[in-house]
């Protein structure tokens, strides 16, 4: 019998926490799938309500960033970081926030917000372009890669009813919609960045100081084109805000960081096959958009590629494949 517990003793504290690291990915991404759906939304509502794109992204930051990073410093996290920190930590926040999401809320005054998220859904492949061809990372097996095709097709299903039947677009229009692929590319290249560089910042402090210096930097932009003269702030539009910095940014992009940390590149960018419908079903409810026969099908196929993807083997560069599939066999730090 000390024999027998002696082996559970030692074979449950690694038992829990598998299951507890897995608990957590699970719910780090049900965060990044449900609210950064939403986020498409809120940005568009605020635009509406009179408060320019750079003046929304700057206030969001702004209130997320140095609060983040007080509460860091208050529950006993290590803030301070060296200069080289501080200069990869600025060069990622600006690429996620101002080229990726502030590009993204410029777009959105021009390009309907359901009709953006489906452009932004090419972020995985971005990914995998990059991981693989360009830093040599992460690679996906073949069923990971038929997940990425899936994901892919659904999108055109979703997209096809917009291009055979569309209005002819105008120039703004049109110049949104491009500049939502610079976005979605400006998006991968900080993703991966942020996975490739593996600083030894806590994943918190590391979102703080981002939104820090992407806080910064579109403050000086809103001041050189005068967004802030122009800028009309009501109760609605001051809510949009507010629900940006607390399940945008506080609860959405420190899941995405975190999960940046913990698991394989190519599983994270299924986000982007999510938050497409996620878009889809707010529009329907809250501006009475239709659903039609193209969005169930597309619906039903993006889901079956993020199933494929978020279940496949991973070849983790430099280290040997691992022997199983599924959220267990995720690469962690902890």
């Amino acid at each position: 019998m000390a024999k027998t517990f002696t082996v559970s003793a030692a074979v449950l504290p690694d038992g829990g926490h598998e299951a507890n690291q897995r608990l957590k990915v699970i719910l780090a991404f049900a965060l990044v799938y449900v609210f950064w759906g939403s986020t498409y939304l809120a940005i568009r509502i605020t635009s509406a309500e009179g408060i320019p794109p750079l003046v929304m992204c700057s206030l969001r930051f702004l209130i997320a960033g140095p609060i983040m990073l007080l509460a860091c410093a208050l529950f006993g996290r290590k803030v301070r970081i060296s200069p080289q920190e501080a200069l990869r930590l600025a060069t990622i926040g600006i690429l996620l926030l101002v080229c990726g999401n502030g590009t993204l809320a410029w777009a959105e005054q021009y390009v309907p917000t359901g009709f953006a998220a489906l452009i932004i859904a090419v972020t995985p492949i971005w990914f995998l372009v990059l991981e693989t061809f360009v830093f040599r990372g992460d690679r996906m097996s073949h069923r990971g890669i038929i997940g990425l095709l899936l994901g892919v097709f659904g999108i055109a299903i979703l997209v096809w009813p917009r291009i055979t039947h569309r209005e002819a677009m105008g120039a703004m229009q049109l110049l949104g919609a491009l500049s939502l692929l610079f976005s979605s590319f400006s998006w991968a290249v900080g993703s991966v960045l942020s996975r490739q560089w593996q600083m030894k910042v806590d994943p918190l402090v590391a979102t703080g100081y981002e939104m820090l210096f992407a806080s910064l930097c579109h403050c000086v932009l809103a001041l050189l084109t005068g967004q802030y003269h122009r800028a009309v702030f009501n109760q609605r539009g001051v809510m949009a805000v507010l629900y940006l910095v607390v399940f945008g940014s506080w609860i959405g992009y420190t899941a995405y960081v975190w999960l940046l940390k913990h698991v394989p590149t190519p599983k994270v960018a299924t986000y982007a096959y999510v938050n497409p419908i996620v878009a889809v079903v707010l529009g329907m409810i809250v501006l009475h958009e239709r659903f039609d026969h193209f969005m169930l099908a597309g619906t039903v196929i993006i889901t079956a590629g993020v199933a494929l993807v978020t279940t496949a083997k991973v070849h983790l560069a430099g280290k040997p494949e691992h022997p199983g599939e599924g959220l267990p066999e995720l690469e962690s730090e902890v």
